[in-house]
């Protein structure tokens, strides 16, 4: 066999390369080198199998690994992801390869290559994530399903048949006769794929270092070259005598789809692959840190693939497409950027030249193991369990079964057309219901009524009539029987739980209330919150937010001052209600998975009891998510110092040393009644002997930072600050954060970096936040020190998170400004900056943490110079 001269040297094509990526670079090159062993070591035998199941050349699979690491790694948009030819394509390269041939198949790849190229300059990538998952899914479960059949026959020793219905019609008599050979390979090579990954202990950790494919297909062929069995093996002809793509030629209509469904399945599996590597590499540097690797540019990364296709299609390889499985082991390798992609390419170019007497000696019994096993893997578990969860099996079902009997295109087709119906029958299917109520029972929801004479809320309503969903005129005729149900005279309430209805329901609904209050019925119609719709102006001008919105937008006001304050317990039981009603259905499964396992908070937040302080509401938080500590004005006593109560610092130590909390926030709010008594108290003094003035003590060194006896006054960038108290609030979230850092189990989690402090500052009138953003190696001791502190506008897209530079645009401020709490613009991205024990704050041992020039007694005036707080830069 002619051999493939490769130069490695410097002058040499391997040399070039090599030299080319040491030249574009990566933050970690071992990294990436290791990583494109790995994956090199996965892909060699997969690309064969693949090859094998399509009735392809042996070589394309070959050529097309190496371009599509090569090529797609260098102009690609994803960068950890790993391409090449996919299981994904195999039933529909295999359908082209049976009705057009092998050298016109090429010429596809080409045309569908030149597809995407087309694709990506219109930008098409995003929209193409919005086909329904449970279509993409069943798609990728239909070509499973039909590798898996085609390559069972050739694991029992025969040969597959054209279609997934011929080759179930064929099993049982390739099962009454199979070949002991062929099986004993194939069996072998599954049960090293699935034992592989399960190896324990230290023998495991060794032998797992081989990826499981390489080792099943080394272990099958050692097997049947000790055994001496005769089998099948793979051939690789002369590269001389390798097919190259001739002009398609047959009908037109049939080549359009043919370029249609590569296109369709290679784009699809390719964007789901980045999407999938983007979210493992966001897992890996959350859970063990490392470089930030950039998020996919889709439409980048679709131009690569398109290219890849062309250069493939055009040296006689397979269709190319993001790979999943080489991409995660690329991730879980340690790859740090797309050179560990080029580079495995590049194994694939040495393999294919050096190692082709090594490669005849793989039993074709072996590939075909493997590939039935991808096959068997693509219908997963869990994105069953998903799309059930979701209720989309139907779609799921459809499609696959559509993929397997008909046709990839056909089955993509039929998937789409029964997620339309669904989609349509959930659009008119509405639910209404006829409730009739206990006169005796509490009210469920007094708000928007008149009070009687002695200001109680009116008697209940006796009836409900509740209608979920869109009320359109299919739904008309129910909604007729459902009002005809209430007897005359009755009052009753019509819950509308839904964001639309047409003309003709409104009709019928506005018929029926004239009639029923002719005869003397009173007919009240509310939304979703249980507010009155189509009230007078003049009643209220809040909107509901939540289900459970505030009760003060509908309660009428006292016809005087002097008018009693109505009954609350009705209207705290009403929301309850409310909950029970509407919200607890749609947590209940939530509540009872963190019931089961425990809460998991990512943050300890610490803020201010006021009653206008809503901590889920701010936060877009859930059950879960928030530990929350609250007390009057936000204090945290240093350790020490607590004066019998202890109940804050237990709160930290739990959530630091028993919940593991990542991140710790201090949020104070405007018009703090803590901290106007605080400013009101200086000058007559804080002794008092209740236990209110006591705790109100803690508060003395947020006085003494406003009163800039300790660095320069917090300020707001966008405004001055209202009044004293103001900045006494903004002072005072500084001021907590260094007693945050004399606790000496949290200044030791924030030394060793895997905990952060935050600070924020909420105005209640503006409703606008502003984050704290303390930048890396800034102080947190009193200084001259400038903290920026950044508002969270609609549509910033804040992540409590992420951490900025700090740099600014404009430059780093002077020293001895003071300390900015900075809005951010829509434009801009806010986040947290982590608070840490180099920073400057007190260690647990009382000491002082910092650089050269400090004494015991505090930062030095040259230090307190180099102290700076700077606004995040814009993103």
């Amino acid at each position: 066999m002619p051999s493939l001269t490769l130069g490695v040297g410097r002058r040499g094509p391997g040399g070039r390369l090599l030299g080319a990526l040491v030249a574009r670079g990566g933050p970690r090159p071992a990294a990436d080198l290791s990583a494109s062993v790995s994956v090199f070591l996965i892909a060699l035998p997969l690309s064969l199998g693949i090859a094998l199941a399509t009735g392809a050349p042996l070589q394309a699979g070959l050529v097309a690994a190496a371009v599509g690491g090569i090529v797609v790694g260098l102009l690609g948009g994803a960068p950890l992801q790993v391409s090449g030819p996919a299981a994904g394509l195999t039933v529909v390269t295999a359908e082209l390869i049976q009705i057009y041939g092998w050298r016109t198949t090429c010429a596809i790849t080409v045309l569908a290559g030149l597809t995407q190229l087309l694709l990506s300059r219109i930008r098409v990538a995003r929209s193409a994530l919005a086909v329904s998952p449970a279509i993409v899914h069943g798609m990728l479960a239909g070509i499973g399903v039909t590798i898996a059949l085609a390559q069972l026959h050739i694991v029992l020793g025969g040969d597959p048949e054209s279609s997934a219905i011929a080759n179930v019609a064929a099993l049982p008599g390739q099962l009454a006769n199979p070949h002991p050979a062929a099986l004993a390979v194939s069996v072998l090579t599954v049960a090293v794929l699935l034992v592989w990954p399960r190896l324990r202990g230290r023998l495991g950790s060794v032998v797992r270092a081989m990826p499981g494919p390489l080792a099943a297909v080394l272990l099958a062929t050692a097997f049947a070259i000790v055994g001496g069995l005769s089998l099948p093996r793979v051939e690789l002809p002369s590269w001389r005598s390798h097919a190259l793509p001739e002009m398609p030629h047959g009908p037109v209509l049939g080549m359009i789809a043919a370029v249609l469904t590569i296109t369709l399945v290679a784009s699809v599996e390719s964007l789901l692959s980045a999407v999938a590597v983007d979210k493992l590499t966001a897992a890996r540097a959350k859970n063990h840190g490392g470089p930030r690797i950039p998020r996919a540019d889709l439409d980048k990364e679709l131009r690569g693939q398109g290219a890849a296709n062309i250069i493939s299609g055009s040296l006689g390889g397979l269709p190319i497409t993001g790979v999943a499985v080489r991409s995660a082991a690329n991730v879980q390798a340690g790859a740090v950027s797309g050179n560990s992609a080029v580079l495995h390419g590049f194994w694939i170019v040495l393999a294919a030249a050096l190692l082709v007497p090594a490669l005849e000696l793989i039993p074709l019994a072996t590939l075909a193991a493997l590939v039935m096993v991808v096959g068997i893997q693509m219908v997963n578990i869990t994105h069953i369990r998903s799309v059930s969860r979701h209720r989309e099996a139907l779609v799921y079902l459809a499609t696959t079964l559509g993929v397997v009997l008909l046709g990839v295109l056909e089955g993509v087709a039929i998937g789409i057309a029964v997620a339309i119906a669904v989609a349509l029958h959930r659009l008119a299917r509405t639910r209404i219901v006829h409730q009739p109520e206990d006169p005796a029972a509490p009210p469920e929801n007094t708000e928007g009524r008149e009070p009687d004479g002695n200001g109680d809320a009116a008697p209940p309503s006796s009836h409900r009539v509740v209608v979920r969903g869109q009320l359109t005129f299919l739904a008309v005729p129910r909604l007729s029987r459902a009002l005809n149900q209430v007897p005359e005279g009755c009052p009753v309430v019509v819950e509308l739980d839904g964001s639309f209805m047409d003309h003709a329901a409104y009709e019928t609904l506005q018929d029926w209330r004239h009639s029923h209050e002719l005869h003397g019925g009173r007919v009240e119609i509310t939304g979703r919150a249980g507010g009155r719709i189509a009230e007078p102006a003049t009643a209220h001008h809040c909107t509901p937010w939540t289900p459970w919105r505030n009760h003060h937008c509908t309660r009428p006001a006292p016809s005087a001052p002097s008018a009693p304050r109505p009954e609350r317990r009705g209207q705290l039981l009403g929301g309850v209600r409310n909950f029970q009603r509407r919200t607890a259905p749609l947590v209940r499964e939530e509540l009872a998975r963190l019931a089961r396992d425990g809460q998991r908070p990512s943050h300890l937040f610490l803020t201010c009891a006021d009653s206008r302080l809503v901590t889920s509401m701010i936060t877009s938080s859930g059950p879960g998510d928030l530990f929350t500590v609250r007390n009057i004005g936000n204090l945290v006593p240093p350790p020490g110092r607590e004066t019998g109560d202890h109940s804050v610092a237990a709160a930290i130590e739990y959530a630091v040393d028993v919940l593991g909390v990542g991140a710790i926030t201090v949020c104070g709010h405007s018009g703090c009644g803590a901290m106007h008594a605080l400013h009101a108290g200086r000058e007559a003094g804080l002794d008092g002997a209740g236990s209110l003035a006591r705790w109100l003590g803690h508060g003395r060194p947020s006085l003494e930072r406003a009163a800039g006896l300790a660095g320069p006054v917090p300020r707001l960038a966008d405004r001055p600050t209202a009044d004293e108290v103001e900045t006494l609030c903004l002072a005072n979230v500084v001021q907590q954060l260094e007693h945050l850092l004399a606790h000496p189990r949290v200044a030791a989690r924030v030394a060793d970096g895997s905990l952060e402090l935050h600070g924020m500052y909420f105005h209640v009138g503006e409703a606008q936040t502003y984050v704290l953003d303390l930048p890396s190696g800034a102080p947190a001791r009193s200084g001259g020190s400038e903290r920026g502190a950044k508002g969270v506008r609609p549509g910033d897209g804040a992540s409590t998170d992420r951490v900025a530079s700090c740099a600014t645009e404009e430059g780093v401020p002077e020293a001895g400004d003071a300390p900015v709490f900075s809005p951010v613009q829509p434009d801009d991205v806010p986040v947290f900056g982590p608070l840490r024990a180099a920073d400057g704050g007190p260690r647990g041992d009382g000491r002082t943490v910092g650089g050269p020039g400090e004494t015991a007694g505090g930062p030095s005036a040259d230090r307190r110079a180099r102290q700076e707080y700077r606004p995040s830069r814009k993103v």
